[in-house]
């Protein structure tokens, strides 16, 4: 699979969960539990693909995309140091819906920037047969991405 089209399935993925969340009711704390669990878990995953795969090959292959990546790997901060205070919040606590809007909120601008504003760069400069090798390569590390959002590099920067 492409590299890109593999990023952006991560991301309807995880845009689905989002709307889950949104739809769930005020007190179905079990459900958005769950919900969050999930979001922990696919977030996790995705961040830790593409910083340790994807963001070095975009920066060596298109280094125009420099300033893109650096500005991705903040906002992968940002989003796994909530998602590590997510994972420990009771879904009871009244901080809870609101660090998950903020969440969606700032994973929403991240991807609308990836797809619109770089990805098309990192597509035309790599071609198809560099973003397959990559796109495989990924999916492979997705087994080894750690469960701890706090075990991916962005978060230690």
């Amino acid at each position: 699979m492409d590299a890109i089209v593999l990023l952006k399935d991560d991301h309807k993925t995880v845009e689905k969960l989002f709307k889950q969340f949104e739809k769930a009711g005020e007190r179905a704390y079990k459900e958005k539990r769950q919900i969050v669990e999930q979001i922990i878990h696919e977030l996790t995953t995705h961040a830790y693909i593409e910083e340790e795969i994807f963001y070095p090959a975009a920066r060596q292959d298109v280094p125009e995309t420099t300033d893109h990546v650096l500005e991705s790997v903040e906002e992968h901060h940002v989003v796994v140091w909530m998602l590590s205070e997510l994972k420990n919040l009771d879904p009871e606590d009244e901080r809870y819906d609101a660090k998950v809007t903020v969440l969606i909120e700032n994973v929403r601008h991240h991807v609308e920037e990836e797809e619109e504003e770089w990805f098309p760069k990192v597509r035309e400069a790599m071609g198809r047969k560099k973003l397959q090798e990559l796109g495989e390569r990924m999916e492979k590390a997705k087994a080894e991405a750690p469960g701890d959002p706090l075990a991916v590099k962005s978060a230690k920067q």
